[in-house]
């Protein structure tokens, strides 16, 4: 077993990047990193360097023998890596805003990971996502590939078509359900046990033990749920949730409360801006204070970007392949058939025992009839949305928008489809050959 593990950040100038430097400060007896590459693109160079020296201030705090390295050379940094993660936005935050104001204009729910923001996010990502992967296979094939990049599902999805890397999807919002359940019990999160199926932000809970005591019922009567800082906050139906019998996501909510989302995103849009905008805002705030040369840890206001507390995710996987340790944790994998009614090779996310090999997804107990047709619904536009990401394919990307359940019209895709491909040009050269 090696002791001298070296792991690349891609993406390493994100805000995230102290969250992630703090996962491997505190698991560093279990999981010893000893060279950490944070790696970006030329317009990051300044966050990059702004959030490397303050990793640096961390590690140095800490008195651990880590060393840190910030590069532009992303094939260099690859090198003998161990493992790599993904935390990287293609297009930056001026994209965003674009995924979540152009549908709008057409009366569509405009967010980034989820309906047509989601699937323009997917087109510019996963080609840089499988460009990665051919360096990876050519320098450092051992590697595993943890993505935490949105729409993870369908990126990790992508990935696991096109690619022969070994990878596994990330997100943080299982992590937010036992945190929202530690609370609500006041039981640690080793003593919690929740199953999740479903996708990527689109899953449901359908068991909740509290120290091997079922709680799913009494849960059910709880009206708001877990949430996030990035969905707005509604109360769930409570007749709805008793009779669905079982907890789904937050992001669900786009799909059970739509009028009452899209109402709540064309208000915010005229009093505080896109999601986009106030995350602009909150990064400027953060790198204002990673500039601070006595800053040494990670601050308290990172938990208020919505992927807060992922680093433990991904350190999590990453200690846990490294020990084999066996435990469970809920993972976007390839689903050899748990869910039968979903190809073989659809990414998933549920619970998986993590190995040295990699995850091994758990049987689930339970999918909910009533979750069954959107999840095969979302699950048909994501892998058309794939097919038309790697191909460039317009008509394919029309069936993928017209099948998602968030968009109405047959018409109205079409021409929303062409100005957001219109708008994001710079960033599809497959789509304008």
């Amino acid at each position: 077993m090696r002791k001298n593990l070296k792991v690349v950040v891609i993406g390493g100038g994100s805000s995230y990047t102290p969250e992630i430097i703090e996962g491997f400060i505190l698991n560093f007896d279990s999981f010893p990193v000893r060279e950490i590459v944070l790696v970006d693109i030329p317009e990051g160079q300044e966050k990059l360097n702004i959030v490397g020296n303050l990793a640096k201030r961390m590690i140095e705090k800490s008195g651990l023998p880590i060393t840190i390295e910030l590069t532009l050379n992303r094939r260099e940094a690859l090198v003998g890596a161990d493992f790599v993660t993904t935390q990287m936005r293609v297009g930056l935050l001026k994209a965003r805003i674009w995924d979540e104001t152009i549908p709008l204009k057409y009366g569509i729910i405009g967010q980034e990971t989820t309906g047509p923001g989601g699937m323009m996010k997917a087109f510019r990502t996963i080609p840089v996502l499988l460009d990665i992967c051919r360096d990876i296979e050519e320098l450092c094939p051992d590697a595993w590939l943890l993505n935490f990049t949105n729409p993870a599902g369908m990126v990790t999805e992508a990935i696991l078509k096109h690619s022969n890397v070994k990878s596994i999807g990330l997100c943080n919002s299982p992590i937010a359900a036992y945190k929202w359940l530690s609370e609500l019990y006041q039981t640690p999160a080793r003593d919690i046990y929740c199953e999740f199926v479903g996708l990527n932000h689109l899953h449901w809970i359908t068991q909740v033990r509290i120290n091997g005591e079922e709680k799913l019922e009494e849960l059910l009567a709880n009206r708001e749920g877990y949430s996030a800082k990035n969905v707005p906050q509604f109360d769930w139906n409570a007749n709805f949730i008793a009779s669905l019998g079982a907890i789904p996501s937050y992001y669900l909510k786009y799909f059970y409360l739509t009028k009452e989302l899209l109402e709540e995103q064309q208000l915010s849009l005229d009093k505080e801006g896109t999601r986009a905008e106030v995350v602009k805002r909150l990064e400027d705030e953060l790198f204002e204070l990673y500039k601070d040369l006595n800053l040494t840890e990670k601050p308290k206001q990172l938990e208020k970007r919505g992927g807060a507390y992922y680093s433990e995710a991904a350190v999590n996987a990453m200690k846990s392949i490294y020990n084999d340790t066996r435990d469970i944790q809920t993972l976007n994998v390839r689903n050899q058939g748990v869910l039968d009614f979903l190809p073989a090779d659809a990414s998933i996310e549920v619970n998986c025992v993590v190995t040295n090999q990699g995850p091994i997804p758990l049987p689930v107990s339970n999918v909910p009839t009533a979750a069954k047709g959107l999840i095969h619904a979302v699950k048909t536009y994501e892998q058309l949305a794939i097919e038309a990401a790697v191909t460039g394919d317009h008509g394919i990307a029309l069936q993928a928008l017209a099948n998602h359940p968030l968009v109405h019209s047959v018409n109205v895709a079409e021409a929303m489809l062409d100005e957001m491909l219109l708008k994001n040009k710079d960033y599809l050269p497959l789509f304008f050959k």
